[in-house]
């Protein structure tokens, strides 16, 4: 196990930038998540640290050695990829001791590595099988067992689920949830995935155009965005940005949407007759039928049943809004929704700037 560091790292093709001036600390034994847009960079920052990609500027280390010009086959980090990368021609017990057998690991010691890790992930059954007679959650494991095997101070791990369907997914993530915490092994995994960022985690570092716009703890990225880039890219469905006209009345300030308005917080009353942006979880809402006290109404577009809930789509003043409801929420297409705003779940956005403008987190949350 080892700490890893990313300090100033720009990884530079031609006139494109992938990476920009990367810094972070990554503790040893953490599950760092690298979660962004396609092309946000988070994949060349883990080819990086693995050796793949030449960095164009700054230091990686891996404990407190800096591996810059270092091989990747001494970097003694393992990569776990999207493709599974299996050599069909071999048995599963072949290809997990395929790269200890390389570094020429006795053989005892491979066997006794290969039968840990076939028993820790499930495969022990299928050592002497070939990976066109597994599943693909298998064949998922064996990748991972792979890695596993060589004992490495960190994986690396490139959107490894993205291959799977639904369901084994799900299976899957939980698996290596609890692989790492068993291991205790440092883990940056990457993804775009927002629902496997949140679930995975311990820290949840946001990316956008090769930079880091927000890292922390993940109900933190969740329920305090620090731009409305943030907000709108971590949850499903995503935040709602509702703009509003901050006023006071009888002292305290409102924000104004139409001819209706909500509480607003007191940290906000220097801001009376500026525009804002009011960000609002689709749950955080209390749907009302008829007119309520500190509500603003809305028209339903379209009703969505999920299961566990139901999406109703209301357009606001000409802007769109998602709320989550419970599954015996009636809702039909057409009708007129009033929609109340927890006002402690409420965060506030410059519309300029799309930045928060209010910092109303705990001071111990930390922000990159």
């Amino acid at each position: 196990m080892a700490t890893i560091t990313f300090e100033h790292v720009t990884k530079r093709f031609d006139d494109s930038v992938a990476v920009n001036d990367l810094s972070i600390d990554v503790a040893d034994g953490e599950f760092l998540v690298l979660v962004g847009p396609s092309g946000c960079g988070k994949t060349t920052a883990l080819r990086m640290l693995a050796g793949l990609e030449e960095i164009s500027d700054g230091r990686i280390l891996i404990g407190d050695r800096v591996v810059n010009n270092v091989a990747p086959g001494a970097r003694n980090v393992a990569m776990v990829f999207q493709s599974y990368a299996l050599y069909p021609h071999m048995t599963v017990y072949d290809n997990l001791a395929f790269s200890l057998k390389n570094f020429n690991v006795p053989k005892a010691e491979i066997d006794r590595r290969v039968r840990e890790a076939g028993q820790t992930l499930e495969l022990t059954e299928y050592l002497k099988r070939k990976p066109k007679q597994l599943s693909g959650g298998q064949r998922q494991r064996v990748a991972l067992g792979r890695a596993i095997v060589r004992e490495p101070s960190a994986f690396l791990m490139d959107e490894p689920l993205s291959n799977l369907d639904a369901a084994l997914r799900v299976q899957t993530r939980a698996e290596i949830l609890k692989l790492q915490k068993r291991l205790a092994t440092t883990t940056i995994y990457v993804t775009h995935d927002q629902v496997e960022a949140l679930s995975l985690a311990d820290r949840l570092a946001v990316m956008r155009d090769g930079r880091i716009v927000q890292c922390d703890a993940p109900l933190r990225v969740y329920e305090h965005p620090v731009s409305t880039f943030v907000g709108g890219f971590i949850g499903n469905p995503p935040m709602n940005f509702l703009p509003v006209t901050i006023e006071t009345a009888d002292g305290r300030p409102r924000a104004r949407v139409g001819g209706h308005a909500f509480p607003a917080p007191e940290e906000l009353s220097a801001r009376a007759g500026r525009p804002l942006l009011a960000g609002i979880r689709g749950e955080n809402v209390a749907p009302s039928p008829g007119q309520v006290a500190g509500a603003v109404p809305g028209r339903v577009q379209v009703v969505e049943p999920l299961g566990s809930h139901v999406l109703v789509t209301v357009t606001i003043e000409g802007t769109e809004f998602k709320v989550v409801a419970p599954t015996d929420f009636a809702a039909e297409t057409g009708a007129e929704l009033w929609l109340r705003p927890d006002p402690a779940k409420v965060r506030w956005f410059d519309p300029d700037t799309k930045q928060e403008v209010q910092a109303a987190r705990d001071p111990a949350g930390s922000h990159s």
